[in-house]
């Protein structure tokens, strides 16, 4: 039976799910495009290895995360021995063109970012919607997008419609992304989202999202990485305002909800002022969301008729700190802390000095709703040699009171 030449990019591929559950994976390049496509690598179980001499701060808090190994180098032959699958993202045409040569040498199957007609795998444009995962391979990305986008609708709504046409005015949209699931997102930001331009993204906000957006959206890496590198908030105020006035419909998109813990309000305040309409979109807090996927209610009859919501971002002991928590300590409801594992030592004992019983039940949820979730649970006077000995790091949950002992 007579076939195709190997180099005829015209034959169309063959479509297959692969499952990489444990299996090495190769990703070339640490930029935005290795930034889009990483999350669903690893929320395939993929054993994913980055290397890179430089790397997004997004990346790198994956590799911080233990999520990924990172290899601050250069490619050299031989590193993709191994692998079951690699993907070719850097910006030096001959490091890709190499590298690839090695990969159909190898017999591994390999995307190419820069040049899909020299790749022996495409990487469809993909979406979830019920439960399902909808990817569609056309061989130009721009109609990938389009026909994807129209079922992951057409499913979402009911029917199969058009695909979307975008009429969105120039403008700013503060879009609560949600604490981490990209199912939890609302149906208006997700909307917006698919209407955007341009796309300014923090480190918390769900990561498979970007990966569904067209490829003309420019994403600008706002990550707040914990004493890493970060973007000053001005920069990121000056980022908005400055593509909203070059006509473009910017999407900010954060974890959790836009004005719990956020800084929200901060970037309305300068959007307006600059004279540049904001539509603001609440999310799902994770205040709330992420004690209820590790089985835990903020409330519950008969146990707590209230909870606070603290941030924990400064010590109680630090003169810039807002908190009585002598108060917080007398209340006898549920207390949840955002970013406050890092100094949950100094605050479990600010609490237990203010009257809070040492046995409280407190449990620790870092990576929330999402599938690198842990929860590890402690009391008040443990709390802190249990986060020490458990290695829990950001972005993680407190939760300190009896309601912690409801969740089996």
């Amino acid at each position: 039976m007579p076939t195709a030449p190997l180099d005829d990019d015209t034959t169309p591929p063959y479509p297959v799910g692969l499952r990489l559950a444990g299996r090495r994976v190769v990703v070339l390049g640490g930029g935005v495009v290795a930034q889009r496509r990483l999350p669903a690598l690893l929320n395939a179980g993929a054993d994913v290895v980055v290397i890179s001499p430089g790397t997004t701060p997004a990346v790198q808090a994956m590799a911080d995360a233990g999520e990924l190994r990172w290899e601050q180098r250069g490619y050299q032959a031989g590193d993709l021995a191994e692998a079951w699958y690699v993907m070719i993202a850097t910006s030096d045409p001959q490091t890709n063109a190499e590298a690839a040569a090695e990969a159909e040498l190898r017999r591994i199957f390999c995307a190419r970012s820069d040049d899909a007609s020299a790749a022996t795998a495409w990487t469809p444009a993909s979406g979830r919607a019920e439960g399902a995962v909808v990817a569609v391979l056309s061989g130009d990305p721009r109609r990938s997008v389009a026909l994807r986008d129209a079922i992951v609708s057409g499913v979402r709504d009911g029917a199969l419609l058009a695909a979307h046409h975008r009429g969105r005015t120039a403008g700013v949209a503060l879009v609560g992304g949600g604490p981490g699931d990209p199912e939890l997102i609302t149906v208006k930001g997700r909307r917006l989202l698919a209407e955007a331009d341009v796309v300014v993204a923090d480190r918390l906000a769900p990561r498979e999202l970007l990966d569904e957006l067209p490829p003309h959206v420019e994403v600008i890496d706002a990550s707040k990485i914990p004493y890493g590198r970060y973007m000053a908030q001005e920069a990121i105020n000056n980022a908005l305002i400055e593509h909203a006035r070059a006509g473009k419909f910017v999407v900010r998109l954060k974890g959790g909800d836009p004005y719990v813990f956020g800084r929200g309000m901060e970037e309305l305040i300068a959007c307006a002022e600059a004279g540049v309409p904001v539509t603001v979109v609440p999310g799902i807090s994770s205040s709330i969301s992420v004690p209820a996927a590790a089985g835990i209610p903020v409330t519950h009859r008969g146990v707590t008729h209230e909870f606070t919501v603290i941030s924990g971002h400064v010590a109680p002991e630090d003169p810039r700190s807002l908190v009585n928590w002598d108060a917080a300590a007398k209340m006898r409801g549920t207390l949840v802390l955002l970013m406050a594992v890092e100094r949950i030592g100094a605050i479990s004992a600010a609490l237990v000095a203010g009257g809070r019983a040492p046995e409280t039940p407190v449990a620790v949820i870092q990576e929330g709703t999402t599938a690198a979730q842990r929860v590890v649970r402690a009391t008040l006077a443990t709390v802190a040699e249990t986060v020490e000995a458990e290695g829990i790091r950001p972005p993680s949950i407190v939760v300190i009171g009896d309601v912690v002992a409801l969740a089996g």
